[in-house]
C-alpha cells in the first residue's frame, strides 16, 4: 500500500467514525446495569482466558512481522466503526453489526478478542453504547463467540476449498449472527421466563431477527468488499497476516 493509498484509507475511516458517532446509544450492546452482578462477574471470569489467550497471540503475531500492527489496527478501527452504527429495531432497542469477522480471518479469534474489548470499552465510555459493568458479557458474545464462529466457518470453507470470497462471506455474516444468539441466551439465563431459559431465549432472539438478519447479509458484503479492496492494494499487509500465502 502507497503513501497515498494509506492515506485515502485512513480519511475514510475517519469520516465513517464521524458518522458513525452519536451522542445517545440504546444499542444491542447489553447496557450498563441490566445484567445482575453475579452475571456481571461470572462472564468477565469465563472471558478472561480468552482474552489472556488473545494478548499472546498478538505478540506472536507481531514477532513474527511487526509490519502486523498496520493491519491489527485496521481491523480494530473496522470493528469500531461498523458496529458504531446502529439501526432502530422492533422493540425501540437497536441492532448493529460487528465487524469481527475481518480480524477473526486475517489473525485468529484469539486476536480480535484483544480488540474487541478496546473497542467495547471505548464504545461504552464515550458513546453509552453497551456498559463496564456488562463488559464481560458483551466481550463473550461479540469479541468471543463470534469471532470463533467466524474463524471455524472460514477455515472449513477453505478446507473444503470453496471460493474465497463465498468463505469470507460466510464467516462475517454467521459470525455476526452467532453473536446476536449467544446474547440472547445470556439476557435468558439471567431472566428467565415463567416456561423456561430456552423460550426466553427465542423470544429475545425474535426481537432482534428483523433487523439483524438483514444486516448480517450487509456484513457480509462489505467484508467481502473490503477484502477485494486490501487484495488490490495491500497485497504485501495480506501475505504478512497470512490470508494469502497459499493462493
Amino acid at each position: 500500500m502507497t503513501k497515498k493509498q494509506r492515506k485515502r484509507f485512513i480519511l475514510c475511516l475517519v469520516l465513517a467514525m464521524a458518522f458513525g458517532i452519536a451522542p445517545h446509544a440504546n444499542a444491542m450492546h447489553i447496557m450498563e446495569g441490566y445484567l445482575p452482578l453475579g452475571f456481571c462477574v461470572a462472564w468477565g471470569i469465563i472471558s478472561l482466558p480468552f482474552l489472556m489467550s488473545g494478548f499472546f497471540s498478538i505478540q506472536k503475531k507481531l514477532r513474527q512481522n511487526r509490519k502486523n500492527i498496520t493491519m491489527l489496527a485496521m481491523s480494530g478501527a473496522f470493528i469500531f466503526v461498523i458496529s458504531s452504527l446502529k439501526i432502530p429495531s422492533v422493540t425501540g432497542s437497536c441492532s448493529h453489526m460487528t465487524g469481527t469477522g475481518l480480524g477473526a480471518i486475517l489473525f485468529g479469534p484469539g486476536a480480535v478478542s484483544i480488540l474487541g474489548i478496546i473497542v467495547l470499552i471505548f464504545q461504552a465510555v464515550l458513546l453509552a453504547h453497551g456498559g463496564l459493568t456488562s463488559l464481560g458479557a458483551n466481550t463473550f458474545s461479540m469479541a468471543i463467540a463470534g469471532p470463533f464462529l467466524a474463524y471455524g466457518v472460514y477455515r472449513l470453507c477453505k478446507k473444503c476449498r470453496v471460493n474465497r470470497r463465498i468463505a469470507v462471506f460466510l464467516a462475517a455474516a454467521l459470525g455476526d449472527l452467532f453473536t446476536y444468539c449467544v446474547t440472547s441466551f445470556q439476557l435468558a439465563i439471567a431472566y428467565p421466563s415463567e416456561s423456561g431459559i430456552l423460550m426466553s431465549a427465542v423470544k429475545f432472539l425474535g426481537v432482534f431477527a428483523p433487523t439483524q438478519l438483514p444486516l448480517a447479509i450487509v456484513e457480509g458484503c462489505l467484508t467481502v468488499v473490503l477484502m477485494i479492496t486490501l487484495e488490490n492494494y495491500a497485497q504485501p499487509e495480506l501475505k504478512n497476516a497470512g490470508y494469502l500465502e497459499n493462493r
